[in-house]
């Protein structure tokens, strides 16, 4: 709705079972129509998307206009690249493919303000409001959400020590990478598959932290919350274009 204010990311973390959407064409009508949808968040994606960091300042305002959680994958999770999508106001970030507790726990550190990390420290951007908010310093630590993606075996092999790491709040599972890196196949009928993603969301059970999952459909995303994942995202804006426009096509073709 618009002018609703968005819950803060680490309360929608929390409160359950919640839904978003990748966001990867850059384009903020395209995320805003994903906003107006009915998605709790966005994320938008600097990994695989069109988009880049420019393109982050109208999409992060058009979600918060209508009250929905923002959230960015890094392409790599380094200082500057963490440091940059925080400046502009996300509040949540994800890092694609890290394999250890110990990478973790430095991406974690590209996110917090000294002595807690080595954030970059500055107010003269949006999400100090320029300089005209005088606590954003002292609350923007325990504000942002990291979220690190398994991806590999061996972050799979370290899941339990990666999902204790001090700072990290979910860990979400990249389904075709970690598929393709176990010689398997991205489906829950995939016995290798749906082990690998038990022992994700176990390990997250015992962290206290929460377990996400980027499902292709809304029945794959059924499968995933009833194995214990509840930080679940379905699809992306150029999915539901690529498969709307297919479907349109094919239906009018049958008919005439």
């Amino acid at each position: 709705m618009v002018g609703t204010k968005p819950m803060p990311f680490g309360e929608l973390v929390r409160s359950g079972t919640t839904y978003g959407t990748f966001v990867g064409l850059g384009s903020t009508v395209a995320a805003e129509v994903c906003a107006i949808a009915g998605f709790d968040w966005l994320l938008f994606d600097l990994e695989h998307g069109a988009g880049n960091e420019r393109d982050l300042i109208g999409q992060i305002a058009v979600a918060r206009r209508h009250g929905v959680g923002t959230a960015v994958r890094v392409e790599t999770p380094t200082r500057i690249r963490c440091g940059r999508v925080l400046d502009l106001g996300v509040e949540a970030v994800m890092a694609p493919r890290l394999d250890s507790a110990e990478e973790a726990a430095e991406f974690v550190s590209h996110l917090r303000y000294p002595p807690q990390g080595d954030r970059g420290v500055a107010t003269y951007h949006s999400a100090a409001a320029f300089g005209l908010d005088p606590d954003y310093l002292s609350r923007a630590n325990d504000a942002v959400v990291a979220i690190v993606q398994i991806e590999t075996q061996p972050a799979l092999s370290d899941v339990e020590r990666i999902a204790r790491t001090p700072g990290v709040d979910v860990l979400f599972v990249g389904p075709r990478d970690l598929a393709a890196a176990l010689g398997t196949t991205p489906s829950l009928d995939a016995p290798d598959f749906a082990a690998a993603l038990r022992s994700v969301v176990t390990a997250c059970r015992g962290a206290g932290i929460g377990a996400g999952v980027l499902a292709g459909d809304a029945a794959t995303a059924a499968r995933y919350v009833q194995i214990g994942f509840a930080f679940v995202g379905i699809g992306s804006d150029s999915a539901f274009i690529a498969q709307g426009g297919r479907q349109a096509i094919r239906a009018v073709k049958a008919l005439t």
